[in-house]
């Protein structure tokens, strides 16, 4: 078949493992067409899905993200260099983060002097942050994840700031109106706040937001030092984990009661829902046999 390849010389083509096609075939990441006899065939459009695959495993993402991420729309040649292009450079930037840290420690070493432990926190935080930042990535599609970087890196630091002490006041105005009753006007008032602080998150960006809300909604399932860091966020004592926790998913559980009630209260009914509204006509007939 013109413009077609065999698996071997495909894999040679594109410099992989005739057995690593094999495992894209089998989880579905990589699906060549197949011949009359059952063998399999790939066109040149594979080879620019594989460069996507190869660029984007070798960033660090496992290989379900990455099929979870082509699925969200096939990415063109370009989109797709262009993505790979500003990620690797965001992880330069990290890297040169973890550099110029290591670089202070050195100095500091070398004078003679006590390490100060902000320092040595530095290197450990720089380092950290490379798996953190790949772990929440898969929250987010490519372009969003982009948007989200740019949204931190130009918001300035007093704003951050600023919100940071807005969140921490509210945390502590909801605890101590835990058990108000979720549809009071007061519970429902602590629930918009917490909304509208959230809206600052991501800049109005609805890709980002979404990002957000199914992170928010994981979080049980983040790596014990990125929890430890929306603890932080929030003033909780991380010597005291379980009860700055324990804290925290309550807070959680108010504002989701308050917004359950709040849906619940503006849904038409059962009826409306499947267009079983009764007529007038109906309605006046169902009222004579009262």
């Amino acid at each position: 078949m013109n413009g077609s390849f065999r698996i071997g010389e495909f894999a040679k083509l594109a410099g992989v493992t005739v057995r690593a096609l094999h495992h894209y075939d089998r989880i579905g990441l990589l699906k060549p067409q197949r011949g009359s006899s059952g063998f399999r065939l790939y066109r040149l459009e594979d080879l620019e899905r594989l460069e996507q695959i190869a660029a984007l495993k070798f960033l660090g993402i496992p290989l379900r993200e990455i099929k979870l991420l082509l699925k969200r729309g096939p990415l063109t040649l370009v989109d797709s260099l262009r993505v790979q292009r500003e990620a690797l450079a965001e992880k330069r930037r990290l890297i040169d983060r973890a550099v110029v840290a290591i670089e202070a420690a050195e100095k500091v070493i070398r004078s003679g002097q006590t390490t100060d432990a902000s320092i040595l926190r530095k290197i450990i935080e720089a380092i950290d942050m490379q798996p953190q930042e790949n772990f929440m990535r898969k929250y987010y599609t490519d372009q969003a994840w982009l948007d989200k970087e740019r949204i931190v890196h130009e918001t300035p630091l007093e704003v951050w700031q600023k919100n940071v002490k807005a969140w921490r006041q509210l945390f502590a105005e909801i605890e101590a109106a835990i058990d108000l009753d979720p549809a009071s006007e007061s519970a429902q008032a602590l629930t918009k706040r917490w909304l509208q602080l959230a809206e600052t998150a991501h800049g109005g960006n609805e890709a980002v937001r979404a990002g957000n809300i199914e992170a928010w909604n994981d979080r049980p399932n983040w790596p014990r030092e990125q929890q430890d860091k929306l603890l932080a966020s929030f003033g909780l004592d991380l010597h005291d984990r379980a009860a700055s926790m324990e804290r925290f998913e309550s807070v959680a559980k108010f504002l989701r009661r308050a917004i359950s009630h709040k849906m619940r209260s503006h849904l038409p009914s059962l009826r409306a829902l499947y267009g079983l509204e009764p007529t007038s006509s109906v309605a006046l007939g169902d009222k004579q046999c009262d």
